[in-house]
């Protein structure tokens, strides 16, 4: 357990849930709901004066949807980590929220202690996918051709980091396994970004499935 707790940000436009999560979530030690946001420019601008490490973000919302509001996030503040929430699971969202820079998707039926695992998660740079996302993924990955290679070939040791990243390893797992510092291990996370021209850690383990780098 952390000892500074993980700071998070809910954004939702219905104010019960917004209440529900912050009462759950204010019982844990290691998480602390540092503010709300009831749309996703309002999470934005949020986001910008509370740099919270997590935001639980909804997609369907007026003003600005989820997905917009995930890619703005990501773009102005790397460091933060966003997982997204919704009611429903589409093929389309849910690439679009990934694709968008999202650490984890979920929906809104989740139990508690998911929610809690999926901040968790998202804060130690791992990915968390409600498991029938998951599978709506698999069935995705199945159906989709390879995409094309990347313009500059991965070295060998970019390899091994991204078959780590396709297993769902932090930057701390990643780095105890290829005896390298943690720093170091982020360096080749953002250097294998940048050359697959992706955005996100998710992304870039669904490239490590897409290519066989990992089961």
């Amino acid at each position: 357990m952390s000892e500074t707790p993980i700071r998070v940000l809910v954004v939702d436009d219905h104010q019960v849930v917004r209440a529900g999560l912050r009462v759950f979530l204010d019982l844990l030690d290691d998480i602390q709901v540092v503010g709300e946001a009831s749309d996703g420019s309002e999470g934005v601008a949020m986001a910008r004066r509370l740099t919270p490490d997590v935001v639980l973000m909804d997609l369907l919302m007026p003003r600005m949807d989820g997905i917009t509001a995930i890619g703005r996030i990501r773009e102005e503040l790397p460091d933060v980590e966003v997982v997204a929430m919704t009611s429903f699971i589409e093929e389309e969202k849910v690439t679009a929220a990934l694709e968008a820079g999202a650490a984890g998707y979920l929906l809104k039926d989740a139990a508690a202690d998911e929610v809690a695992s999926a901040i968790r998660d998202a804060h130690a740079g791992n990915v968390h996918l409600d498991p029938a996302v998951a599978r709506l993924l698999a069935q995705r990955l199945r159906r989709r051709p390879a995409e094309q290679e990347a313009a500059e070939p991965l070295t060998e040791r970019e390899k091994d980091v991204l078959r780590l990243l396709g297993k769902g390893h932090s930057n701390k797992e990643i780095a105890a396994a290829l005896f390298i510092t943690e720093r170091t291990a982020r360096t080749y996370v953002s250097n294998i970004l940048g050359k697959l021209g992706l955005a996100s850690r998710t992304q870039a383990a669904l490239w490590a499935v897409e290519h066989h780098l990992v089961d």
